[in-house]
């Protein structure tokens, strides 16, 4: 028999499963918190229990989502040469997710809408955002680019990724438009080189 810890556990995570799929699909404002707990099968209450908005309820999967893109992302980049070419190939793989399907619509579409720019940074920074000054310290240790401070360097190249995922934002064709930034960063981070 399930323990209560196990049935929270499994009613919180049916809900988490049935928003993600109805945010991702329909977009946060033509989904309802009835429509999320039809699809979870459960009460609407017990959905409030868990989240005493549907604003909080977004947030919870934009964090999920934002964490597993970052997996699928280390993942793919594995086999880069150095750090920065990983940097530059995370960049043109996010934009690239992002730029279609429930992900993009989670993320760039509706994440700074739902969530603010201010909040949907913090929790960019704790996923995607935070892996760049990871990625400056290993390539500076590595002599791939020169010893500088990171911190600056690290919120220059992320507000130059938080600009172009303003830019891309609801935009229909985000695909083309993620691939121009992506290029371009790619471009920003080679100029970074040591030669």
């Amino acid at each position: 028999m399930a323990t209560h810890a196990e049935r929270r556990a499994g009613t919180q995570g049916s809900v988490m499963k049935a928003a993600r799929k109805l945010f991702g699909e329909r977009g946060f404002a033509a989904t309802s918190v009835d429509d999320i707990a039809a699809a979870s099968r459960v009460a609407k209450g017990a959905i409030y229990h868990y989240f005493k908005t549907k604003n909080d309820l977004f947030e919870a999967v934009f964090e999920e989502a934002s964490a597993d893109l970052v997996r699928e992302i280390d993942g793919a980049v594995r086999s880069e040469k150095d750090t920065l070419a990983a940097l530059a190939s995370g960049t043109q793989l996010y934009f690239s997710k992002c730029a279609k399907g429930p992900t993009g619509r989670i993320i760039l579409r509706d994440g700074p809408a739902v969530l603010g720019w201010q909040r949907w940074r913090e929790i960019d920074e704790k996923h995607f955002g935070g892996k760049i000054p990871r990625a400056l310290n290993i390539a500076m240790d590595a002599g791939v680019i020169a010893r500088q401070p990171v911190e600056p360097l690290a919120r220059l190249l992320l507000g130059a990724i938080s600009e172009a995922a303003a830019a891309c934002s609801g935009r229909s064709d985000i695909e083309a438009v993620g691939a121009d930034y992506a290029r371009a960063f790619r471009s920003l981070l080679d100029a970074l080189r040591r030669r």
